[in-house]
């Protein structure tokens, strides 16, 4: 009798499990998107095609792959893409291809789906991403010994093969959208300790960073796991390395806005608006605000 009650619990907690992996949900335009842990089973699906053409199509380097069956496994690699992002779409599959004919085993590799919500910005359900900087998607941890060895970030530098064979090996290598990697080690530590560093960042940091994107995009994920102190430092920053550049301003603006303090929110827009007179969004937030006051 306990026997088969055992067995019975098994099959439950079995399928709950696996309920958990490969969710389909709707976002706000009525497509499919993945969310939250999957496996390769969850690209079978019709609505995820794209996997199965960008896989096939892609043409490994045999002798790179060779040389990384040696060395794979000795690492586990954490995946965080989002099913909507073209860049995750064109990438995701030929990673894949990769790992699988480099024989990483299945128990060494987790893969997570990320939202596009506004109120969950590049984040999981479970919150797998927190406290790993993923301010990019898709990006690729490798780990060994249960510490983070290097990653690939958005795509590889040379190929996904090549790219890891670089990690495996120790070889010098640096992912892309570095500035931001440099940033947020340093925001580990209080964000008041960074201040008298500010004059050495805004002179170093445009020497690694690709335009205001990059620093942009990281303070928006700040802001959307609200850590507004990180993410007004972070476009603080922004501005002040590209004063010429309203997005910089709208995004301060966008901040302040969400924290209600709306004077602050309109210096900034008013700022943005003098360097992009035409743009919409910004008269829309401004007569947001003024109705508000």
């Amino acid at each position: 009798m306990k026997r088969l009650l055992f067995i019975h619990l098994f099959f439950i907690i079995n399928t709950i499990v696996q309920s958990q992996i490969n969710q389909v949900v709707t976002d706000e335009k009525g497509n499919k998107m993945l969310l939250g842990e999957t496996n390769r089973d969850a690209f079978n699906d019709s609505d995820f095609k794209w996997f199965g053409e960008n896989n096939q199509k892609y043409l490994t380097n045999d002798k790179v792959i060779n040389e990384l069956k040696n060395k794979l496994n000795e690492y586990k690699i954490k995946v965080f893409f989002g099913s909507w992002c073209g860049d995750s779409k064109r990438n995701l599959p030929v990673f894949y291809k990769v790992i699988e004919e480099a024989g990483l085993s299945k128990k060494n590799l987790q893969v997570y789906a990320l939202d596009r919500k506004k109120e969950a910005y590049k984040q999981s359900p479970n919150k797998d991403e927190k406290g790993l900087n993923i301010h990019r998607v898709p990006t690729f941890i490798i780990y060994k010994d249960g510490k983070e060895v290097n990653r690939i970030v958005e795509h590889p530098k040379e190929t996904f093969e090549r790219d890891l064979l670089k990690i495996v090996k120790g070889e010098r290598y640096y992912s892309n959208y570095r500035g931001v990697q440099v940033l947020d080690n340093l925001l580990k530590n209080s964000k008041d300790s960074l201040q008298f560093m500010e004059e050495q960042l805004i002179r170093f940091l445009p020497e690694i960073t690709k335009g205001t994107k990059e620093l942009n995009t990281y303070g928006f994920v700040k802001l959307r796991n609200k850590e507004f102190d990180k993410a007004e430092f972070v476009f603080k920053l922004n501005a002040k390395i590209y004063p010429n550049n309203y997005v910089t301003y709208s995004s301060l603006g966008t901040l302040y806005y969400e924290q209600k303090k709306y004077r602050e929110a309109l210096q900034q827009l008013y700022k943005a608006l003098s360097l992009r007179p035409e743009e919409k969004r910004i008269k829309e937030m401004i007569t947001k605000i003024n109705e508000s006051l």
